[in-house]
């Protein structure tokens, strides 16, 4: 009750703040170098966050590898294993960038080829602000869904996007895989 009556004192910005962290779920990463949470944005982001929790409880992520790692830029994971075989998918979801959210650093957002529409499970974390990858400064305008941000383990991205990094020797279509692979042992929904 005492909460209620300072909400409502605070105005309908309070309130919608105290909604949208009241539904926010929450995900932590643990990775071979240090965990990883990052507040959802369901609200914002309906469909994405939907389609990223499914993913998680599936267990899909847990033993992928951070496959694409850019100092300056992003680190990304979410659809390859240590061997370089890819993960098998659900049908892509549709695009929910412009939401309002920004590929500022520290955020999450989900990857996807030229195609706006064909996000499914591989997703990046921004190590810096890149405003190129919002829509309309993106190069076909569309942008990437940024749909959370990480609220710990800043420190522990910071690391990820820091290690050496060349392109596979088995592949190459790897550019800038980490020369130690880095793994998600785990990703659980934590509320």
């Amino acid at each position: 009750m005492r909460t209620s009556k300072l909400l409502l004192g605070l105005g309908a910005a309070a309130l919608s703040l105290a909604c949208s962290l009241a539904h926010a779920q929450v995900v932590k990463l643990s990775t071979t170098m240090g965990d990883i949470k990052v507040q959802l944005d369901p609200e914002k982001a309906p469909k994405t966050v939907a389609n990223f929790v499914a993913y998680v409880k599936a267990g899909h992520y847990n033993g992928v590898i951070f496959h694409r790692v850019i100092d300056g830029f992003m680190i990304q994971t979410g659809g390859y294993t240590p061997d370089l075989k890819q993960k098998p998918t659900k049908a892509p979801i549709p695009l929910e960038a412009g939401n309002g959210l920004m590929n500022i650093r520290g955020s999450i957002a989900m990857a996807r080829t030229g195609d706006p529409n064909s996000a499914t499970s591989q997703f990046f974390i921004n190590v810096v602000d890149n405003p190129g990858l919002d829509p309309g400064y993106a190069s076909d305008g569309r942008g990437y869904a940024v749909f959370g941000y990480v609220t710990e383990g800043m420190d522990v991205v910071d690391k990820i996007r820091e290690v050496q990094t060349s392109k596979s020797p088995k592949n190459p279509a790897f550019q800038n895989l980490p020369n130690t692979p880095i793994l998600i042992n785990k990703a659980t929904v934590e509320k």
